[in-house]
């Protein structure tokens, strides 16, 4: 899967990550929900941790992202705003054996 952190570029992620990307993902909800903008800015910082534990893409890479993981110094207000549909880490579908 390809993540895009914005402001920092794309990652190669590998398939078994999914499961970490989806905790962190709920962190980031939950951070949101409570209002407390020191977990947002924690748990958006250990999201796009994961997500450059993957593979950096080159620049000129155009593959299209899976998810986009937005800076950590995102504020609350802009957190709920993008946060209302279905989270940063969108449900794929499960990777063809």
């Amino acid at each position: 899967m390809i993540v895009r952190v914005l402001g920092e570029g794309q990652w190669r992620v590998d398939d078994g990550l999914r499961d970490k990307l989806h905790e962190l993902d709920e962190e980031v909800a939950r951070a949101i929900e409570s209002g407390d903008e020191g977990a947002l800015r924690v748990s958006l910082g250990a999201l796009a941790d994961a997500v450059r534990s993957g593979e950096r893409l080159p620049a000129e890479d155009l593959s299209p992202s899976d998810a986009i993981v937005p800076p950590a110094d995102l504020s609350l207000a802009e957190a709920r705003e993008l946060m209302a549909n279905d989270g940063f880490i969108p449900d794929l579908p499960a990777p063809a054996p």
